[in-house]
């Protein structure tokens, strides 16, 4: 009975262990999948083609321009 149940226990555990290790190449897999794709860096408020952009020019000229005016 006792050797039956180290059989059995190896078993399981080979089974839980090649699990384990399928489950850990899959992910890596899949990592390295993802790693292949070509990335844009690009900032996710970053206004898309085509949109009209508003800003602030605050260079020299402008800013005494400014304090002059007051």
């Amino acid at each position: 009975m006792n050797n039956f149940l180290v059989i059995i226990y190896f078993t399981f555990f080979a089974v839980i262990a090649g699990g384990a290790f399928a489950m850990m190449w899959a992910n890596v897999q899949s990592i390295n999948e993802e790693m292949r794709k070509p990335k844009k860096p690009q900032h996710p408020e970053a206004p898309k083609e085509g949109d009209e952009v508003m800003y602030v020019d605050l260079n020299r000229e402008k800013l005494e321009q400014l304090y002059k005016d007051d």
